[in-house]
């Protein structure tokens, strides 16, 4: 282990002695093993979702082409190249419960000529549907996101969402796809993810699950794959780890239908303002995400009696931290803007870990959402574009995309404990460790149970206080900076400040 000497010789002991946590550092014990893989970490498991909700779109992603904020044919110019930096797997769209009185027409066709609509689900806003379909794709293609779009169950009808497909994916030589070329689009936008309603147990439609169940035999009936795109069909699963819903729904879904995915959402409450949060509050929001892996554990063990070659996958395509609303910033911002924190990269980081571990139980993770709405990547005011703590969380644990997620074991495993992830891509490792402690760093000892590590590098976000956020103000407040760790054969060591997040990689030989 590293001594007191080391301790007091590194970049954290300054910091430590004046926030009173010197003296309370734990030690504790990680073995990874790099020869035990549980399943490929897909991409997809860091998706993004962007709703029109709040100034998600309006005022964040989308500025419009007549805008004096710089942008990319309509599209924030500082959104675009941050995101696209920082590499978007998948991006679902419109919604959200806006998805189901959402109609896709209404956002084609010339700008001037679309329909104003009013939001019902968030706020009575009036929208000009300048952002529609056509836009979307092409906010995809310029982040390099994969489209996910969620289709209108909830007051629309089956054949609405089969020509939305069609009107997308169809090569050429129909009505639509010739509507789609004279709206400025010959080739087809080869959407593959398609979501067959959203949230239909609640603002969906209010539907049973056997309800739901024969709305989704009957609308999947007419959806069909074009051209060279393959659908992939994702089912409305359940708000929380609701197994009734599941078992009702899969009770009556018969295996000849066409199901490929079925979604839960999973949302981590806070009964504090986001800026506000005591360390009573902290614990309860950040111990939620014990139980997300259980209800992701759970889900996928139910899925399994019904589905026993898995030809469903599992997607938690809503998820995050949900605080208290302040009423002045909503006022400001938009409905459901949050201001995140560190606490809120803490828990963007807990969630990763979370789809990691359980890599071989899930397909698709989506955070809600990606800008100024709830626990976003991104939040904007007019001309000012601030990248957030959860970005950098994202940003931290890139390097687990398309590895293969290992067996780790922390010696004191708990829903407040250190929280552990790993994987690797040939012979480099890539391990993931966070502290959501308030008062007590830890002295990480991390065995190999095969082979050695070298060239160990390691990144941390850090800051003392888990309300402290990067604002307008201060938009760099709390960014990713290079941790002292040392690899030594089978071993890595290396220390963990309260309220961290930190990403080591390394290079494996003889393993």
């Amino acid at each position: 282990m590293l001594s007191r000497r080391s301790l007091l010789g590194s970049p954290f002991a300054v910091l430590a002695a004046r926030k009173g946590f010197g003296q309370d550092w734990e030690a504790e014990k990680v073995v990874v093993d790099p020869a035990r893989q549980i399943g490929t970490v897909r991409p997809e498991l860091h998706g993004h979702f962007a709703e029109h909700l709040g100034s998600c779109i309006y005022g964040g992603l989308w500025v419009g082409k007549g805008s004096r904020i710089a942008h990319i044919n309509g599209h924030r110019r500082q959104a675009v190249e941050w995101l696209r930096e920082l590499g978007i797997p998948v991006l679902r769209w419109p919604g959200g419960c806006f998805a189901d009185d959402y109609h896709w027409r209404d956002g084609i066709g010339p700008a001037a000529r679309r329909p104003k609509r009013v939001n019902i689900h968030w706020g009575n806003y009036t929208e000009d549907n300048s952002f529609g379909t056509h836009e979307f794709i092409e906010l995809c293609r310029l982040i390099g996101a994969e489209p996910y779009i969620a289709g209108n169950v909830g007051s629309g009808t089956p054949q609405e969402l089969r020509d939305w497909v069609e009107y997308c994916n169809y090569p050429s030589g129909s009505s639509l796809s010739e509507e789609r070329a004279a709206n400025g689009s010959p080739e087809p936008f080869r959407v593959r993810y398609w979501g067959v309603g959203n949230e239909n147990w609640g603002c969906g439609g209010n539907m049973t699950p056997e309800e739901y169940a024969a709305h989704y035999r009957r609308f999947a009936t007419y959806l069909r794959d074009f051209g060279d795109t393959r659908l992939f069909l994702i089912a409305c699963g359940p708000g929380g780890h609701n197994l009734e819903w599941t078992r009702r729904f899969m009770e009556n879904m018969p295996r000849r239908t066409r199901i490929h995915g079925f979604a839960m959402h999973y949302y981590s409450r806070g009964r504090d303002y986001a800026t506000r949060f005591t360390a009573e509050s902290l614990r309860e929001q950040l111990a939620t995400f014990a139980a997300l892996e259980k209800a992701v554990i759970e889900q996928r063990e139910l899925l399994d009696k019904f589905d026993k070659d898995r030809r469903i996958g599992l997607l938690v395509d809503e998820w995050g931290v949900w605080d208290r609303m302040d009423p002045e910033e909503e006022k400001r911002y938009g409905r459901l803007f949050q201001q995140i924190t560190m606490r809120s990269a803490l828990a963007a980081a807990l969630g990763l870990n979370v789809f990691h571990r359980q890599a071989d139980k899930l397909i698709m993770g989506n955070i809600a959402q990606t800008v100024n709405v709830l626990h976003a990547l991104l939040l904007t005011d007019g001309e000012r574009c601030v990248r957030t703590t959860t970005y950098y969380a994202f940003e931290l644990l890139k390097p687990h995309r398309g590895g293969a997620a290992l067996q780790a074991h922390c010696e004191r495993p708990g829903p407040l404990g250190l929280s552990v992830s790993a994987s690797r891509q040939a012979d480099r490792l890539a391990l993931t460790l966070v502290n959501p402690k308030h008062d007590a760093g830890v002295k990480v000892a991390c065995t190999l149970a095969a082979g050695s590590a070298s060239e160990a590098r390691a990144r941390i976000l850090h800051h003392p206080d888990f309300n402290a956020a990067n604002t307008f103000a201060s938009p760099n407040l709390i960014v990713p900076r290079d941790h002292p760790v040392e690899a030594s054969g089978a071993a890595l060591r290396l220390e963990l400040p309260p309220l961290s997040v930190l990403t080591l990689t390394a290079r494996l030989t003889g393993a």
